[in-house]
């Protein structure tokens, strides 16, 4: 999934969204804190292709964008919302392609409005990126290209606590910003960064009034922060090759950034630094059981506002979770699988 796959709701239960073939599934909590459904299927009995994305707003909707196969070497976009975890998804709703038609293209990123309208990014035929977004009075409107050039696969979307939509992308040995200046503006790329960067590791966050930060692994293997205007700050090694989910929480009564990756060896690793102070410095902590290979960290706060770690591997379906316990610092409540 792109995006954060593990989210709490409008209700405080917990949900995750897991791709499984051709198909998307979902599983939540049964009461907070409590017990797990089984996983069921998103949005009906459509197939999917490989790559969806996940996006949330401000009122908690989950709304879900995935690619469906349409006929012989062609495929399109479907949007689902998810109101509430233990509700059933709305069908897979067609939203069109970014060149009207064609093959599938890349993996697209989604974002939500301070006003609950999906923005859907995606790469075009000529590897730049495309926009389409809800319009506030119900459905889509068209289509719009952002341009860029050798856009690579793995975006990150991301909504500034403005509620204004921003994208990062990286092309070869350049990161991409693009922002809205005004709500329910079209986004103009803004900045250009030239910097070494792993495909598949961006993760970007929302941390301050104005501001968002992008997190990524640079080709050295760094862990590093980007917040646009400035220079990228490296924060520590990267853990381990896939990307970083990232949380900023209240830790001690310290806004802080917590991090969360698998190791090389096979474990999570955890770390947290005052938000928005890398020079602070930042030192990783494994937790929990030897996880597969293709499995990530997801971090979310619950409903009693604790911070919840969980890893989840698609090709095992296995979801382990632990919450922090209730004392200064970071320990964890035992893993446990759900």
């Amino acid at each position: 999934m792109n995006g954060d796959w593990l989210i709490r709701g409008r209700d405080g239960l917990l949900s995750v969204y897991l791709p499984a073939g051709d198909a998307l599934l979902c599983r939540a909590e049964r009461l907070p804190g409590g017990s797990w459904e089984t996983a069921r299927t998103v949005g009906g009995d459509g197939k999917l292709l490989a790559g969806a994305a996940v996006g949330q707003g401000a009122d908690r909707y989950a709304h879900l964008v995935a690619w469906r196969q349409t006929g012989s070497g062609e495929a399109d976009l479907v949007h689902s919302t998810h109101y509430r975890p233990r509700l059933a998804p709305l069908d897979w709703q067609p939203i069109g392609h970014p060149n009207k038609k064609g093959a599938r293209t890349a993996t697209p990123a989604v974002a939500v409005d301070a006003r609950g309208r999906a923005h859907v990014f995606v790469l075009n035929r000529g590897g730049g990126v495309s926009m389409l977004a809800q319009k506030e009075t119900g459905g889509w409107g068209a289509w719009c290209d952002l341009k860029g050039r050798s856009v690579q696969d793995g975006m990150a979307a991301v909504t500034g606590e403005s509620g204004r939509v921003e994208l990062y992308a990286a092309a070869p040995g350049t990161l991409l910003h693009w922002r809205q200046e005004e709500a329910g503006e079209q986004p103009v790329l803004a900045e250009r960064l030239e910097t070494s960067v792993r495909p598949g590791t961006l993760h970007a966050l929302a941390t301050s009034a104005e501001e968002t930060t992008l997190f990524y692994t640079d080709e050295s293997g760094d862990l590093c922060a980007w917040r646009p205007g400035g220079k990228p700050v490296t924060v520590l090694p990267a853990a381990g090759p896939g990307p970083v989910a990232a949380l900023r929480c209240e830790l001690d009564g310290h806004d802080c950034t917590l991090l969360a990756q698998r190791t090389e060896g096979g474990r999570v690793a955890f770390a947290a630094y005052p938000t928005q102070e890398e020079s602070a410095g930042a030192w990783w902590t494994e937790s929990g059981p030897l996880l597969a290979a293709d499995a990530e960290a997801g971090l979310v706060t619950d409903a009693d506002g604790r911070v919840t770690a969980a890893t989840l591997s698609p090709s095992t379906g296995r979801l382990l979770l632990a919450r922090r316990k209730n004392e200064p610092g970071l320990a964890l409540e035992a893993w446990r699988e759900v």
